[in-house]
């Protein structure tokens, strides 16, 4: 069988996978020699990479968007990303508002907003000047993994073409359905929050001034996201509305007149008009995490171990914060000549990025709670805690710097 050796493998092209590869590029051993990295890739992404990354949006905090810069993704996706400069948070037909600015924390924005496929896109310019400089990335694609079979101090994978790669690390970067975690016979906890998410862009009357709305209904939240405009004189804005599976449905069946009736009846006239609705796609929301986050020789990243609901925008965030924890667990165990795939390495890792894990949690799922019941305690209760939130700046404080990545 053909063999190549590895220091790291990563399981999946898309956004965590192109971007563990890219954070672990410039890492080298402590003789000057740099890293080997593998990737696989089912879809031929290299030559066509919408067929890994899609059309939807992504909100990218303040701290993932410097990210970003730091590992040179940003410089070619700067002009496309949104700007957040502000949040604007309500409650349908209650008094509770709040409001968060940009210029409050001296920052010029609180995150952005960009679409799927320019941040895949952004991440494969990057890996191939990363590739042609450094000539220590390398991609089998198409190509997926048949088998894993853990040895004491290595892992060997075969794929099905036929090729046999051997590693000291392998990273399951390969989503939702990850094959990394399957193999390993990972259990998944999964809840669900009997919602789906609506996510559609369109069009709107009065210009979003880069503001970023959520708005709380007694049908489920609604947020308005803006977007960077295709054609002069055109605000856009990304939906993503929280509403029971039925409704969903309901919804995304109702022709585009109907639906910009009801959606402004909904909203609110926040941004006047809804002029445009793009296609319609649902996707049923729930809480899934892997019950090990990391195996022998094995971490698994982003939505391969944590899917959350999006209703703080959080997701892909959370996965970046992975990569970030993890490329700096993998430089120091080469600073010290340390065996890159420890056990006792990983668990460290898995025991760091569990706080953040669980807050991010915590908040998406109080959020979900407290604005999708309709019992007038919890009513009264979030609209003050709206309030509190508006003027206390404390608590608008510890909320800004999670939601920012902090």
């Amino acid at each position: 069988m053909n063999t190549d050796i590895y220091d790291v493998v990563i399981s999946g092209g898309g956004l965590s996978g192109c971007l563990m590869a890219l954070s672990l590029a410039d890492l080298k051993h402590a003789d000057g020699t740099p890293l080997s990295i593998a990737i696989i890739e089912a879809s031929p992404v290299l030559k066509n990479h919408t067929l890994t990354f899609d059309d939807r949006v992504l909100a990218l905090s303040h701290g993932s968007a410097d990210y970003l810069k730091k590992v040179g993704a940003w410089q070619t996706l700067k002009n496309d990303a949104q700007a957040i400069e502000t949040i604007h948070i309500s409650d349908r037909e209650h008094y509770g508002k709040a409001r968060i600015y940009a210029k409050e924390y001296d920052v010029d924005a609180l995150g952005y907003v960009v679409e799927m496929a320019l941040i895949g896109k952004s991440l494969l310019t990057a890996l191939s000047t990363k590739k042609n400089t450094l000539n220590n990335i390398f991609w089998f694609s198409p190509d997926s993994i048949e088998s894993i079979h853990w040895q004491q101090e290595s892992v060997e994978l075969v794929l099905s073409s036929g090729k046999l790669l051997i590693t000291s690390l392998l990273l399951g970067c390969d989503g939702a359905n990850s094959t990394c975690r399957k193999l390993a016979k990972i259990k998944m906890t999964e809840t669900g929050y009997g919602q789906s998410a609506l996510i559609a862009n369109v069009a709107t009357v009065i210009p979003h001034k880069n503001i970023a709305y959520e708005r709380f209904t007694p049908t489920g939240p609604i947020a308005m996201l803006p977007l960077s405009s295709i054609k002069d004189n055109e605000s856009r804005c990304s939906l993503v509305w929280t509403l029971t599976p039925e409704l969903a449905q309901e919804m995304a069946s109702l022709n585009d007149d109907d639906f910009k009736h009801r959606l402004e009846q909904d909203f609110g006239s926040w941004l006047g008009g809804i002029t445009q609705v793009g296609k319609r796609d649902i996707y049923p929301l729930k809480l899934v995490l892997a019950q090990e986050q990391v195996y022998h020789r094995m971490v698994l990243i982003g939505n391969a171990s944590h899917a959350i609901h999006p209703i703080a925008g959080q997701g892909f965030n959370l996965g970046l914060r992975d990569v970030q924890q993890l490329t700096k667990m993998v430089k120091n165990a080469l600073a010290e000549q340390q065996d890159i795939g420890l056990f006792s390495l990983l668990s460290n890792y898995a025991q760091q990025r569990e706080k953040d894990h669980q807050d991010v949690i915590s908040l998406t799922d109080s959020l979900v709670t407290l604005f999708s019941n309709q019992l007038v305690p919890l009513v009264i209760g979030r609209n003050i805690g709206l309030k509190v939130l508006n003027y206390f700046s404390p608590a608008k404080g510890g909320l800004v710097k999670k939601t920012m990545g902090y």
